[in-house]
């Protein structure tokens, strides 16, 4: 076979493979995911713990498929809730082909990130190391940074980015194609997640939650959907859903003087829900409280943590 003739055989290869991404609470594996995609398939707050499933987010080229899994963030917790969110962050790492590790910039190292690298050492996984939201922190402090990680974990790359900006996320996706071998399309081209309509719906609601209530109500808040309607004559679809509070004290805050909370959340997420599938929404809300719901096992599982 002559040279050119193999080096266009190589063109045509197509590539895909399964990457995690990975990292302590509230570094940004959201919002890269979100980059990544261009499109919105995961919840971003100021609250860390925000991700309570494994997000799994597919991007497609001519030449590859990359199917990401954003994980619950990696966080020693006593409660069952942070238990379970542990769990499946550290489960991904036996099912994929590479791992992103994401630190925010800011922070300095502390025991959870030698845990982790710790874990990573001993794995034969290819591992990344993406040091996010340069764009808040000097490069001289970013220096140090550099070289602690490079201590962490010995041989592996670096490369600072800005998820928010964009900024290196690029140079990114090229080092992860590189680690991709030969394979299927496990996605039909357009599909950029694997989340049901219904899960990105509570999820765009929790978000909105977290966002409002800032830090009057803490992690003990969950979203079900109890009616996904499309009615087709009217181009509207019809969402009605329950904001779940393991406290009776938050039940007031949750929908607030006269209902203006509420109210709120709702105006917020029904914009974001019709950019999302594209149509006119109906959009509901009610507020029920389930006293030790994240201690509960079956209530865990009805709220789809873990």
């Amino acid at each position: 076979m002559a040279e050119s003739d193999f080096k266009n055989k190589e063109k045509l290869l197509f590539r895909s493979g399964y990457i995690a991404i990975i990292g302590r609470p509230n570094v940004g594996k959201s919002t890269l995911l979100n980059r990544i995609l261009g499109e919105k398939v995961a919840i971003v707050s100021p609250k860390p713990q925000t991700t309570r499933n494994r997000i799994t987010g597919i991007r497609t080229t001519d030449s590859s498929q990359i199917i990401f899994l954003d994980t619950p963030g990696i966080h020693q917790g006593h409660s069952l809730m942070n238990r379970r969110l542990l769990d499946t962050a550290l489960q991904t790492l036996d099912e994929v082909d590479g791992v992103l590790w994401l630190f925010d910039a800011r922070d300095k190292i502390e025991q959870e990130e030698e845990r982790i690298a710790e874990m990573l050492g001993g794995v034969e996984t290819p591992v990344l190391i993406v040091l996010n939201k340069i764009d808040l922190v000097s490069k001289g402090k970013l220096l140090p940074l550099i070289e602690r990680c490079a201590q962490l974990l010995p041989g592996k790359e670096i490369v600072p980015v800005s998820a928010l900006q964009g900024e290196g996320v690029d140079l990114v996706l090229r080092i992860v194609e590189g680690w991709l071998l030969e394979g299927p399309r496990y996605f039909t081209e357009g599909e950029y997640t694997d989340q049901s309509e219904r899960f990105l719906a509570s999820e765009i609601v929790r978000e909105k939650v977290f966002l409002l209530t800032r830090e009057e109500i803490p992690y003990g808040v969950a979203v079900t959907i109890d009616e996904f309607t499309e009615k087709t004559e009217k181009n509207v679809l019809v969402i009605i859903a329950t904001i779940h509070t393991d406290r009776d004290s938050h039940k007031g805050i949750l929908i607030g003087r006269r209902g203006s909370m509420l109210k709120e959340f709702g105006k917020q997420a029904r914009q974001d829900l019709e950019a999302l599938f594209g149509c006119r929404i109906f959009l509901e809300l009610f507020v029920r409280v389930d006293p030790g719901w994240t201690q509960n096992p079956r209530l865990l599982t009805e709220m789809g943590v873990g």
